[in-house]
């Protein structure tokens, strides 16, 4: 495999995957629950624990350089077959979701620019325009991947610096505009009614999601053209994305008290350009976000294919996933990732379902890769003898088992529902394997109670 993807375009890779459309409207979001003081303290959180997450990445990336795809071989070594492919499987099931996401956003965002009052063109990107353009934009990016991911990869870093320039100026028109007075106006957020501690845990609950990407660079390590690079893209991303949330947020409410910010119509961010520059504000941060959306998406396609992709070549999924074409790019994991989400796309078109629901509860099953990411380290550390490893490894992973919990355990035990196709997929994977994998009798276990559990999870949900 040609290894060609620099420091660069791999930080690009995670950061882009990182900074999507949320950031946009991050002011807004956290204004509405919490106060700076409690921003301060949230974001301190926050940050020590993703830097955390994101230097044992970075460990096992030095001391494992034999295991490529992480989020999959990590969990596969660690903890076994059944628990690597349950990973690699809610990897790709979340970021085929999310890419969905991403698609109907790219459209709702440009109904800023097309809709009327009295003319809807792209709405929510739910019409069937936006269906039009979201099938048009994802198949161009699936053409422009399969020229190989280092195309693509080039190409995100360009999107990744564009998106970089909106929040770059805003970011020195905050500071320029920011006062004291009015930052400090109501520090503990009395008039919010509730204590500083309970406003710190809402902003976690919003901080959860906004690192999810920071495996970016760890998914495609097999096309590194240095392996060390790995995980230092991994910490300059995080330590880039982290610096921009915190300076947004806490600008913001500088710029303008939390009271009035938490009113606004989101994107925030927006609303705030148009306070500093005028009407023209507005018009660069709805470019901005289109841009950065689609940066986004572009880090995710790349990311949804390789993880079944890496997960195949070790016989966890069917072997047509790891077929690459000629310019070395996983071209059947890609149709297939594409062709799910044109369905869904469609579904969604057709049915005029609100998928927010399904949104959630896939997300939950990204985050516990992460978990299996600190307790391999853990893992690994105990075999090793290193204390300094350790207590590393145990930190990443009281941090993960907090994002699992903080985002809903309810979410969690109904996304057995999500899992049980992918059980049946993983024994279709097992049966055609060239070398036969005996599951162990634990493994078993957790086979029957996930397939057992879904029919209950299932009625929840339709009820």
């Amino acid at each position: 495999m040609d290894k060609k993807l620099s420091l660069t375009a791999l930080t690009a890779l995670v950061l882009s995957s990182m900074v999507g459309a949320g950031v946009f409207s991050l002011p807004q979001n956290m204004a509405e629950v919490a106060s700076p003081a409690a921003l301060i303290i949230g974001w301190s959180i926050t940050g020590v624990g993703i830097l955390f997450l994101a230097f044992a990445l970075l460990l096992l990336s030095r001391l494992r350089p034999d295991l490529d795809g992480g989020i999959f071989t990590y969990a596969k070594d660690g903890f076994g077959e059944l628990i690597g492919f349950c990973s690699a499987w809610g990897y790709w099931l979340c970021a085929v979701i999310a890419n969905v996401s991403y698609l109907v956003i790219v459209f709702a965002a440009f109904s800023f620019f097309t809709d009327t009052p009295d003319n809807t063109v792209f709405g929510d990107g739910n019409t069937w325009q936006a269906l039009i353009g979201e099938s048009v934009l994802l198949w161009f990016v699936h053409c422009l991947v399969l020229r190989g991911v280092q195309t693509a990869a080039g190409i995100n870093k360009l999107a990744t610096f564009a998106k970089l320039v909106p929040l770059g100026l805003f970011i020195v028109l905050a500071v320029i505009a920011f006062r004291w007075d009015t930052f400090h106006l109501d520090f503990t957020g009395v008039d919010l009614g509730v204590p500083v501690w309970q406003q710190v845990k809402d902003t976690m609950l919003i901080t959860l999601w906004v690192f999810i990407g920071i495996e970016g660079a760890v998914v495609v390590s097999a096309r590194a053209r240095r392996r060390k690079d790995v995980g230092l893209a991994t910490m300059m991303a995080v330590i880039s994305a982290l610096t921009i949330y915190i300076l947004v947020t806490l600008l913001s409410m500088g710029v303008v008290a939390r009271p009035e910010l938490a009113e606004m119509r989101n994107p925030s961010m927006a609303t705030l350009m148009v306070n500093l520059i005028g009407g023209s504000g507005e018009i660069i941060i709805a470019a901005g976000l289109i841009i950065s959306v689609c940066g986004a998406y572009l880090s995710w396609t790349i990311m949804a294919a390789e993880v079944p992709f890496i997960a195949a070549l070790h016989g966890s999924f069917p072997s047509p996933f790891k077929k690459q074409n000629a310019n070395n790019a996983p071209s059947s994991s890609l149709w297939m990732t594409n062709g799910a989400v044109q369905l869904a796309l469609v579904l969604i078109w057709l049915s005029g379902s609100n998928y927010n629901t399904l949104l959630t509860i896939a997300s939950e099953m990204i985050l516990v890769p992460y978990f299996l990411v600190g307790a391999f380290l853990v893992k690994t550390a105990l075999r090793m003898k290193k204390p300094a490893l350790l207590g590393v490894g145990m930190i990443a992973a009281m941090y993960g088992l907090w994002l699992i919990y903080a985002s809903g355990i309810i979410n969690l035990m109904l996304s057995v529902v999500l899992y049980a196709p992918g059980i049946l997929v993983f024994l279709y994977a097992l049966k055609n394997r060239e070398i036969k994998t005996t599951l162990h009798f634990i493994e078993w276990s957790i086979i029957a109670a996930l397939l057992i559990a879904a029919v209950p999870a299932l009625w929840y949900l339709v009820r």
